[in-house]
Parts: structure tokens; sequence; C-alpha cells
């Protein structure tokens, strides 16, 4: 079994530590004051980057392959590839304390490299397997929106750097968010829980034309936003953009119930089940967001709104479904590493045995309740309750990843 996920997944963890306690010391005035300086930059990136995207790649290299049933192209490729994104998002992460403009560009150049070559081997991977399904195909536009989010974030690098293209400055902004949200992280996160989902509810025989309507909805709309941005296109066109989205996760969510009645495990684990949850609550969330700008579209290009939408997004939907799925990830991948060559052996533990199924609800409950603390904070412009809910949001995720960090120990 290859080391190459172990590192991305333990990075990503570290990272995700990182970004809490970091959010602790300031208790989460960057999250109230906005993202749009160096405070919001460095705890953006250290979230998305250093946190969501350096996991989500570790979970790729494995589940590409389980998927595909074949080797990806290149590990030595893999290694070299993460070299360079940990270089350059640890330089990049300097940059933004310092407020170094030359560093920044040299280290995002650095990391945008690891991207690119992160792409080329999934590329050659998913090509030379030549098995196009709702999965792969969502895996590979991913990708491709990943690439496109680091080329608007080099685009406003040079910008600032130089001056350049200073009237699209705030359209490359906005693309660079969405496309790094909406497709990189969206189409992932649907395109990899086709396989899972059933998978850990022992599901058989459920129709599955539903995936392939998700994957053309949320392409669409992750097409049609990036294109509203860049273009200047009015809040028309963004709202077309994000029915579209919403349409992507309502079909999403009735594919779920499909898999979920097609279930032979009554129980798939508790990590499982809250991700459910949370995918039924970016549902609710999103039909709200939805109606509120259809009778108010000029609240879509507030600072207040986006700021709102990325926490509910990121934050209650990407990172928490990566909570979710670690408790299966991360079990399966050590005990597979340290009690493979073991199992059916006496005294050998089983995969349930590393992690409580109980402590694990507990857990995800403490960071789902307290997460809505922050965005209570937001709704009702109050620092403080900011930076209440954040402390406690920031602190219980800390314990719960130390849970699951207790896992390397079993």
């Amino acid at each position: 079994m290859s080391r190459l996920p172990f590192l991305f997944i333990v990075s990503g963890m570290a990272g995700f530590v990182l970004f809490h306690a970091a959010s602790l010391l300031s208790l989460f005035g960057w999250l109230g004051d906005g993202v749009r300086g160096p405070a919001g930059w460095f705890h953006a990136h250290l979230f998305v980057l250093g946190w969501a995207t350096m996991l989500a790649m570790g979970a790729v290299y494995q589940l590409i392959s389980v998927i595909l049933q074949s080797n990806i192209y290149s590990e030595r490729l893999g290694y070299v590839q993460y070299a360079m994104f940990t270089i350059g998002l640890a330089g990049l992460l300097y940059g933004f304390i310092r407020g170094e403009i030359y560093w920044i560009a040299a280290f995002a150049t650095t990391g945008f490299a690891g991207i690119l070559l992160f792409a080329w081997n999934m590329a050659v991977t998913l090509f030379r397997a030549s098995r196009w399904d709702a999965i792969t195909i969502s895996a590979a536009a991913a990708v491709v929106y990943l690439v496109l989010t680091g080329l608007t974030g080099m685009a406003m690098g040079v910008n600032f750097a130089t001056g350049l293209w200073d009237d699209m400055h705030n359209r490359l902004f906005g693309t660079h968010i969405w496309l790094g949200t909406v497709g990189w992280f969206g189409l992932l996160i649907t395109g990899f829980s086709y396989k899972l989902l059933p998978m850990f509810y022992l599901s058989h025989h459920y129709p599955t034309p539903l995936q392939k309507v998700v994957p053309v909805l949320w392409n669409a709309g992750t097409i049609a936003g990036a294109a509203s941005f860049l273009l200047g296109g009015s809040s028309w066109s963004l709202l077309s953009a994000l029915l579209l989205v919403a349409a992507a996760v309502v079909v999403y969510n009735a594919h779920i119930v499909q898999i979920q009645k097609h279930r032979f495990k009554r129980s798939p684990g508790s990590g499982i089940q809250w991700s459910v949850y949370g995918n039924y609550t970016l549902g609710a969330a999103v039909i709200a967001m939805l109606a509120y700008a259809l009778w108010k579209p000029q609240v879509l290009y507030q600072t207040k709104s986006v700021t709102l939408a990325v926490w509910v997004y990121l934050a209650g939907w990407v990172s928490f479904t990566i909570l979710c799925y670690l408790t299966k990830i991360v079990p399966f991948l050590w005990w597979t590493w340290k009690y493979g060559s073991q199992a059916g052996k006496p005294g050998t533990p089983v995969m349930s045995d590393l992690l409580s199924d109980k402590k694990v609800s507990a857990g995800l409950a403490a960071v789902a309740v307290s997460g809505l603390l922050p965005l209570a904070g937001l709704l009702s412009d109050s620092h403080p309750i900011v930076a209440a809910g954040g402390a406690a949001h920031s602190i219980f995720s800390i314990a719960y990843m130390l849970l699951i960090g207790r896992v390397f120990s079993r």
C-alpha cells in the first residue's frame, strides 16, 4: 500500500488543526472583519489549501485506484507534487503574514506547479483507464476547475504586483472563489459519494440515472457562475447559475434517498449518517438563499452575503463532509497499513476497534452545532458572537481531529 495518501491526509489534518488554532488565537476576528486582507487571505488559504485541498488530494490518490482498479500513473510524480504543493503553500502563507508581494508570487507559482502536476497525474491515470461514468467525469471536471482556480489566483497575483487588469480584479476574485468552491469541491465530493455512500450503506440495485443528471447541472452552474463573474454579468445571470447549482443539490439529495432505500445495512456509521444530514442541510440552505436572492437580487454581491454563503458552503458542507468521511478513510488506511497482513489472525483488531462510533457522533454533533454560532454572529453583525461562537467551534473541531488522529496510535 502506498504511503502517498498518508502524506496528504496527515498534512491536511495538521492544516486543519493549525487553521483552528490560528482562528482561536484571533477569536475569529478575520471572519468578522472580512476576508479581503492579509489576515483573511492567510486563514482562507490555510483552510482551503492546507486543509480541504490537501486532504482531498490524498483521498483522490487513494480512491481513484479503488474506483479504477488500477494504479495511478506515477507515484513518484505524486511525491514530487506533494513537495512542490506543500513548499508553495508554506511560503504563500508566510508571504501573507509578512505582506510580501514578491514572496507571495514566488511561492504561489511553486504551489500552482504542484497543482498542475496533480492534474497531469490524474489526467493520464483517467485517460489510460478509459472508464467514463458519473464518478470519473465528476473527478476529471473537478480537477479542471482546480487548475482554473489556480490560474485565476495567479492572475490576481499578477494584478497586485504589476497593476495590470485593475478593472478586472473583482471579477477575477469572484471567479476564483466560484471555481474553487462550487467547481473543485462540489464535483469532487458528489462524484466520490456515488461510490462511497452505496459502499457504506451496502446498497445494491439502486437506480443511477440521477448520477448523470447531477454532474450536468453542477457543471452548468459552475460554468455559468464563473462566466457571470468574469464577464461582469448582471445579478440575474448569477441567479441563473445559483438556480442550476440549487437544482443539482436537490437532485443529489434525491439520489441519496434512493441509495438509502436500497440499503442492506441499517447504519453506515455515525460519520456517514452525519454526512447525509449535512447534505440535507445544504439543500435547505441553498433553496433558502436562492429564494432570498430572488427577492433581493442586489444582495448577491454584498460582502456580508458572500461571507455567509462561503461559511455555510465551505465550513458547513465541504469541511464537515470531509470530517465525516475521515471516520472511514483514516481507519481503513491505518488498518490496511498496520494490520492488513495479519487479517484473520488471533488478537488482530477489526477496523471498528480503531475509532469509537459514539465518540464520533458526539464530536460531529459538537462541531455541527458550534458551527452555527459564527453564522448567527455574521447574520446579526455581532463580533462578540462571532468571536465566542468561533472559539467554541475551533475548540470542538480540534478535539474532534485529535480523536481521529488517535487512530494512528492504535
